[in-house]
């Protein structure tokens, strides 16, 4: 097994420790991929995933021994993280967090290398941690049925157009998709996480039987949880063009809204394989530059409840 290898990012040159340490075990239709297959993932998706990352603080979800060994969640930047890679500190009570900001190729890569599998990312930026600049619904299945999750997309997705929002897709890699709905940054989390929850709740009472916003499982029957508890203050959601880590290593990925009609879709369509040639097809095309604020949308929502 090779000890170590450089890799150039962008300006820097990172060092790889055992690049051909095996992180997805190959099994069944599901291909095995290395430490160095994700390390080179993640240099060619930065083009398109760094402006998802920038100046956010970030959540990493690390699996030194791969997938089928121990994970945890790691918020504060050990101390040995290079002085290079930025951070952002954040008042917690009793103290303070240092999260890792991911601003360019080469902290993707030295993550990586630190088995940092999945990036997870606050819905709101250095300069304004207060104020998301993005709203994101977790379309959640009873059981791993992406009918059902397409289903719940295209009654969304209509009704944030009725309510005058732009709002983008994004499998999860896991069973699921997040729906995307850019914003301005003018409004507080509270605000933000309140329109979500009135939206959810919308659809829930009027299609009892399909949706449900209950938050314990077991309320939930075999309905698909439609998730607002992400909009809020220092919870994060998965990164676009993140590695999930699961068989085959699923990637969360964009796609457009005709691409949900494909049969071939589901919530692990794209993986470390392909999800760069997804990305350079640009299925958010100038989405995240049409932030909304969220009175006019308020609003329609407010009649549309009664």
């Amino acid at each position: 097994m090779a000890r170590a290898r450089t890799v150039r990012a962008g300006r820097r040159t990172v060092e790889i420790q055992r690049p051909d340490k095996v992180f997805f075990p190959g099994s069944g239709d599901a291909k095995e991929y290395t430490k160095g297959d994700l390390v080179e993932y993640y240099r060619s998706v930065a083009p398109f995933m760094l402006p998802h990352l920038r100046g956010r603080p970030l959540m990493l979800e690390r699996l030194p021994d791969g997938v089928e060994g121990q994970r945890f969640m790691q918020k504060n930047t050990p101390e040995h993280y290079p002085e290079w890679i930025r951070r952002i500190e954040v008042p917690k009570e009793g103290g303070t967090v240092c999260h890792t900001v991911c601003d360019d190729t080469a902290t993707l890569v030295y993550l990586a290398d630190q088995a940092c599998l999945t990036l997870h990312r606050w819905l709101s930026r250095a300069g304004g941690l207060d104020r998301p600049d993005r709203l994101v619904f977790d379309l959640d299945p009873a059981e791993d049925d992406f009918g059902q999750v397409r289903q719940a997309a295209r009654r969304l997705g209509g009704l944030l157009d009725e309510l005058g929002l732009p709002a983008g897709l994004m499998t999860t890699g896991s069973r699921g998709v997040h729906v995307v709905v850019p914003l301005g940054g003018r409004h507080g989390f509270d605000e933000v996480r309140e329109f979500a929850r009135d939206i959810a709740e919308l659809l829930a009472r009027d299609h009892p039987d399909a949706f449900t916003t209950a938050v314990r499982k077991q309320d939930r029957g075999d309905r698909l949880y439609l998730d607002v508890q992400r909009n809020a203050y220092a919870q994060t959601a998965v990164a676009p063009f993140t590695v999930r880590a699961r068989p085959g290593a699923p990637v969360a990925t964009p796609l457009t809204w005709d691409q949900l009609d494909d049969r071939g879709v589901d919530a692990r369509r794209w993986s470390v394989a392909d999800a760069v040639d997804q990305a350079r097809t640009d299925p958010w095309k100038g989405l995240m530059r049409r932030g909304r604020a969220l009175g006019p949308a308020r609003r329609k929502l407010n009649r549309l409840r009664g």
